[in-house]
């Protein structure tokens, strides 16, 4: 890529003189503003020439001098949305010149062919962006808005830095071109998921991890910063594929020691995972443990982050091109597509991803522009790694549970708080709604789960059609099923635990390794009535992959005692709800993706697993395949 030092004098010299009264840049995109009215209503394609010819994303927006007063322009646009479009919150962003406009039904308050877009633009000057108003409310997403319009001033600067550092940033000179990764975790292993990107010019983290099935107060659970290749000071970039914390865990960490550069992912995942980051906080510290950030770290990474739509193309570094694609993993899941060099290199870091369609999401995507290595997860990658269908899934789960609730026991889903919790309430909505399930079954859920549906009704773009077309129609939204009651206090959770009769339970975490799931395990587990049932991995060391080998004694530390509870209920397993491909879908995958890459590296996987996934893949498409452990680096080119 050729150095783009003077990028906005040149962008300058191609208008027309005057017009443009101050310029910047957020992030990879050029801003340019006007105190001209006429020109930012009409300028008979003057920007759309210039975006044509330097290739990059340029937007006109009118300088905020000129912008009609806020109370005005919220008075106006008020009087002009249809009473039907359900008008809710109007946020304004004045170092943007922008607007959202919550509506219930965001094609009313558009209007026909954009015409109420048009007048608010042309009368007050702001440009109007309308959101679809969340189906339920969440405290998180009102939090991370207040906490970025509170900030719009720092943001306004730190874009423009990082947009700096894309443009004019070579800080470390063009030398022999090379291309190496390291593995910081997830190396013959499922957790703590963290790779760094090196060129002569980059350092880009890819993922943050920790392992959950590790004590938090083990180095073993945590990313392998002690790398002589990692120097947090000189980190350009970092980029999340998606919001579990085995990929975002220890993010937060990055900025209580003074990572203070730029974090991209997709809006979704920025919400999820403060949610998840905060719930671990407070999960550390009622396990009488020092959490190894606070809140204000927390605060400190969403002031940092730069969101990014699935397909859209922006620069991290002066030598880095990012595009995320859809991975059908969880809600805002992405697959990281990186463009090295100019042309150098191709690479695709896959994360975690379902190739095959769900209940809630799309498959995962398969092509490419150009790919020459790919950096696939292998958590189902050995041959014996094959899950039962979606169809047999629901049907051995609706028996399970069936057979539960007719005994008079409790059915305990331990459930990753974003994923497989909202796959399992979709399932349990619609096997309700087919008459497959009791018309008086009662569903409980705790946790982070509530939270985590409501960011999921706040991003219906990014579910399937079917799951949109409900959310979109108030009176067929699943989420909002009377079936489901949330359990929102210690108090809820004991009524629940001693009162509620036979129920279902969805409950966070999914491995039992803390969180809500292990008091109602500990309180259902002496119950030979009840079902545990697993829709999710299960970590090496988590307390159920134990139970899933057998053990039936489990011991809790209490204090200086010891608490042990004797595990009489039913213990079962469904892969098939996985949010992860199966060794049948990882080996379709590769068939179908395009262009073929040239290498194969596998990480996320049991060693048996990768070892297993890497010699299938280079016997049958005979492609370099390497299986690395932590710390291992490998050059790429």
């Amino acid at each position: 890529m050729a150095n783009n030092g003077n990028i906005l004098k040149e962008i300058i010299a191609k208008l027309p003189e005057g017009k443009i009264s101050d310029m910047g840049f957020e992030g990879a995109n050029i801003v340019l503003y006007t105190k001209d009215r006429d020109f930012f209503l009409n300028n008979n394609g003057t920007i759309r020439d210039v975006v044509s010819e330097f290739k990059k994303r340029i937007e006109l927006r009118p300088d905020p001098a000129i912008l009609m007063d806020m109370q005005e322009a919220e008075k106006f646009i008020k009087g002009l949305l249809p009473e039907e479009a359900n008008i809710g919150n109007i946020i304004f962003e004045p170092f943007q010149s922008i607007v959202i406009i919550e509506a219930e039904k965001p094609g009313v308050a558009i209007g026909k062919q954009g015409s109420n877009l048009r007048d608010i633009k042309e009368k007050t000057l702001w440009v109007p962006t309308i959101q679809r108003t969340p189906s339920i409310r969440s405290e998180l997403l009102e939090n991370i808005n207040s906490v970025l319009y509170a900030n719009s001033d720092f943001r306004r600067k730190f874009l423009h830095k990082t947009g700096e550092r894309i443009y004019n940033g070579w800080i470390r000179g063009k030398k022999n071109e090379w291309v190496r990764v390291t593995f910081l975790g997830a190396g013959r292993q499922v957790g703590r998921s963290s790779i760094l990107l090196q060129t002569p010019e980059s350092r880009i983290l890819l993922d943050c991890g920790i392992d959950p099935g590790v004590s938090n107060d083990s180095s073993d659970a945590y990313p392998m910063l002690e790398a002589p290749e990692f120097k947090i000071e000189d980190l350009d970039a970092v980029v999340i594929s998606h919001a579990h914390l085995d990929h975002t865990g220890f993010l937060p960490w990055l900025f209580k020691y003074g990572y203070r550069g730029p974090v991209y992912c997709t809006a979704p995942t920025r919400d999820v995972m403060s949610l998840l980051q905060l719930d671990f906080v407070k999960i550390m510290r009622m396990n009488g443990q020092d959490p190894i950030y606070t809140s204000d770290d927390i605060k400190e990474m969403v002031k940092h982050t730069i969101t990014l739509n699935f397909g859209e193309v922006t620069d991290v570094t002066p030598d880095v091109r990012l595009t995320m694609h859809n991975s059908g993993h969880i809600l805002g899941s992405a697959m990281v597509h990186l463009h090295i060099g100019n042309g150098l290199h191709n690479m695709l870091y896959t994360a975690d991803y379902k190739f095959g369609k769900t209940t809630l999401l799309d498959p995962a995507d398969f092509k490419f522009t150009r790919m020459e290595t790919m950096i696939t997860e292998a958590t189902y990658g050995g041959k014996d790694a094959i899950t039962e269908s979606k169809e047999e899934s629901e049907h051995k789960f609706s028996e399970f549970v069936n057979d539960t609730l007719r005994r008079g026991g409790k059915v305990l889903l331990p459930v990753l708080g974003v994923g497989r919790a909202q796959e399992m309430l979709l399932i349990i909505e619609q096997m309700h709604r087919n008459g497959i399930l009791p018309d008086d079954v009662k569903v409980f859920i705790d946790g982070s789960v509530w939270d985590v549906t409501a960011i999921h009704t706040a991003y219906p773009e990014y579910m399937n059609a079917n799951v949109r077309k409900m959310i979109f129609h108030k009176n067929q939204n699943p989420f909002l099923s009377n079936i489901f009651t949330q359990v929102g206090s210690a108090k809820e959770r004991k009524e629940v635990i001693e009162t509620a009769g036979p129920c279902i339970v969805l409950a966070t975490s999914g491995m039992l390794v803390g969180g809500s799931s292990v008091e109602y395990f500990k309180n259902f587990a002496n119950d030979a009535k009840s079902t545990l049932i697993f829709t999710c991995y299960q970590a090496a060391g988590s307390l159920g992959r134990r139970l899933q080998r057998g053990e039936r004694e489990i011991i809790f530390p209490i204090g200086k005692k010891n608490e042990v509870v004797e595990v009489k209920m039913q213990i079962e397993t469904i892969e098939g709800f996985s949010g992860h491909s199966d060794r049948k879908q990882l080996m379709s995958y590769m068939s179908k993706v395009s262009p073929k890459p040239a290498r194969v590296i596998m990480n996320h996987g049991e060693s048996s697993r990768c070892l297993d996934l890497a010699s299938s893949i280079h016997k049958q498409f005979r492609v370099e395949t390497i299986v690395p452990k932590n710390l291992e680096s490998i050059r790429l080119v």
